[in-house]
């Protein structure tokens, strides 16, 4: 049912941060969405289909009727009318209206490849849905941070919110009017971070790694001074003086909500500011100024850290496409 259209460069990528922005909105400014595409699933009668595993990002709503989620482990919902979720590294699953029928294959059993919308018997239940795929980089930093299903049911006080961003959506799935992909890809932007809002007002935080930090009164704080101002030499006494907790207090929560110690975080965070300006053709020394080292060889030796090669060599073997790892190291 979700399909990944043609890579896609994010314009967000060529735009500078503006430290005004929150954490999360500088998060997003970051990541270098490569494709994003909705299709509209319209079912009647019995049916069940399988849907293969997929490294992404997911996401799906109920329109009309209702369904179950099957992931295989006995872990299975029920979804209705009004009901949106994410999958996150989704593993292999089975949409279906009837659990005792044999699922077929979804990906085999249309043609994606000429249409968004898929049709089977009637329209009894309708699901939208569509992917979101990143730079192995980025794909860790959001989808390492998601529970693998997460569902932002229709009772939530957020719904109705999600609801109107997903008509708007379903009616540019169905058209052709000029613009619809631009439409489609911009409103999947802001439906993802529709149903991530909604899962922390939900509660649902403790699955959301280092997104519920952000909620954190204080550790959200800490995590704002270091996005505002990455050149500064920020001191894990200087953080947590900065919010009024003590220093083993402070790197003991960051730890737990973030999965990394500070010093780490404001380490990695000044690399992916620095992979997003060698991106824009900016100069290693430029870079290396503007994130507060005193030399390049500081800056290089940081960079190398992180992703695992110097500045130089990274960018040029990322513009030549070549297959070096590009995960940062833990």
């Amino acid at each position: 049912m979700i399909y990944a259209r043609s890579a896609r460069k994010s314009s967000r990528s060529d735009q500078t941060l503006d430290n005004r922005s929150d954490p999360l909105s500088q998060v997003f400014s970051l990541l270098d969405v490569r494709a994003a595409r909705c299709t509209r699933f319209e079912a009647g009668g019995n049916w069940s289909y399988r849907f293969p595993a997929k490294p992404a990002l997911k996401f799906g709503a109920v329109l009309r009727g209702d369904c179950w989620i099957d992931f295989g482990d006995e872990a299975h919902h029920r979804l209705v009318a009004g009901d949106c979720f994410l999958l996150a590294n989704a593993p292999a699953y089975v949409l279906a209206n009837d659990e005792l029928l044999a699922p077929e294959d979804g990906v085999a059993a249309f043609d994606w490849t000429r249409s968004d919308v898929a049709r089977h018997a009637g329209c009894d239940t309708v699901l939208l849905a569509g992917s979101f795929g990143f730079e192995v980089s980025d794909a860790e930093l959001l989808l390492d941070a998601l529970p693998r299903f997460l569902l932002i049911p229709s009772r939530s006080p957020s719904a109705s919110v999600i609801h109107s961003t997903l008509q708007i959506l379903d009616l540019e799935v169905r058209g052709t009017g000029i613009g619809a992909a631009v439409l489609t890809d911009r409103l999947a932007d802001v439906l993802l971070v529709q149903v991530i809002r909604a899962a922390l007002d939900q509660g649902a935080g403790e699955g959301l790694g280092w997104i519920n930090a952000l909620a954190d009164a204080r550790i959200g704080r800490a995590i704002r001074l270091m996005h505002d101002n990455a050149a500064h030499p920020w001191t894990l006494d200087a953080l947590a003086d900065a919010i009024a907790m003590s220093r083993s207090a402070f790197s003991k929560r960051f730890k737990s909500l973030v999965g990394l110690a500070p010093l780490d975080y404001l380490l990695r965070w000044r690399m992916r500011l620095a992979r997003d300006r060698l991106r824009r053709g900016a100069t290693v020394s430029a870079i290396a100024a503007q994130l507060g080292y005193a030399s390049e060889s500081a800056f290089g030796h940081a960079f190398k850290r992180v992703y695992g090669h110097a500045p130089k060599r990274y960018w040029r073997g990322q513009a030549a496409g070549e297959k070096f790892p590009d995960v940062p190291n833990k």
